[in-house]
């Protein structure tokens, strides 16, 4: 597996900065979101200058579950497509917009659904990974319409693609749906990229109610070969809260002989 840090792990600080500390922290990638806000000529050579680039990019946060939405979002998801392949981006997450008062649950489920089949055959062109997230609408997301694994899966089930797939955010689901450990073995398949973060308080792993330990045991025990990213606040300096992380659990953890949870 590898492991990545997000946008925003170092406030203030510029694109550049962050993969400079991908570097120094011997990490595998870094994760950002709006791309269409970068000078992408730029951060191209800047991430050949460095030597380690994006692993995931968002697409533009446009409602898969709103019908009128659906040209607006095939059209915006070419061109985030053009720009990972430009990066070497291998994974794109898409959020799926707010639940629509007034139309049933069932219509925005199926639109999702024929929006992500239209999407498939680009993914699979292109070889990149579209992940959809599902996210808590208790506390960060109100209103938003995919929340549970198990819908998300059934969605992923429907679209029929390997190229699609789900981003499980881990502190998302703890506030949406708890069951972490059982949900990843039961939806491994269907899993492309993990976002880790405690709760409360969106927080690093470690100072929460999360068993983390156990958590990544799981992941390493299904041979996952994917990237986890550290979407999370820090309660101390980074750089510190990211070599507890990398002493705590990656290399503790990862050379482990793999035990049965």
């Amino acid at each position: 597996m590898q492991f990545s840090i997000c946008y925003g792990a170092y406030p203030t600080k510029d694109v550049f900065y962050h993969l400079e500390k991908v570097k120094e922290h011997k990490l595998d990638g870094l994760e950002f979101y709006r791309w269409w806000n970068l000078d992408v000529v730029k951060v191209e050579k800047e991430i050949n200058r460095i030597g380690v680039g994006f692993n995931s990019i968002c697409t533009n946060y446009i409602s898969l579950v709103n019908k009128s939405n659906r040209e607006e979002y095939k059209s915006c998801l070419l061109k985030t497509i053009e720009t990972a392949k430009r990066l070497g981006v291998r994974s794109i997450i898409s959020q799926t917009g707010d639940f629509l008062p007034g139309v049933p649950r069932e219509i925005q489920l199926s639109t999702m659904i024929e929006t992500l089949k239209q999407c498939s055959s680009f993914c699979e062109e292109s070889g990149i990974v579209l992940e959809i997230e599902p996210l808590n609408s208790l506390i960060d997301h109100k209103n938003y319409f995919l929340t549970k694994s198990s819908e998300a899966v059934e969605v992923i089930k429907n679209v029929d693609s390997p190229n699609i797939k789900i981003c499980f955010d881990i502190y998302h689901q703890q506030i949406s749906e708890g069951n972490i450990i059982n949900n990843i073995t039961e939806y491994f398949n269907y899993i492309n990229h993990f976002h880790f973060a405690d709760n409360p308080g969106r927080t690093e792993p470690g100072v929460g109610e999360l068993n983390y330990s156990n958590i990544l045991t799981t992941i390493k025990n299904n041979n996952f070969n994917g990237f986890i990213g550290l979407e999370c606040k820090y309660t101390k300096n980074t750089d510190k809260c990211i070599d507890d992380f990398k002493q705590k659990y990656i290399n503790k953890i990862l050379k482990e002989k793999i035990c049965i949870i």
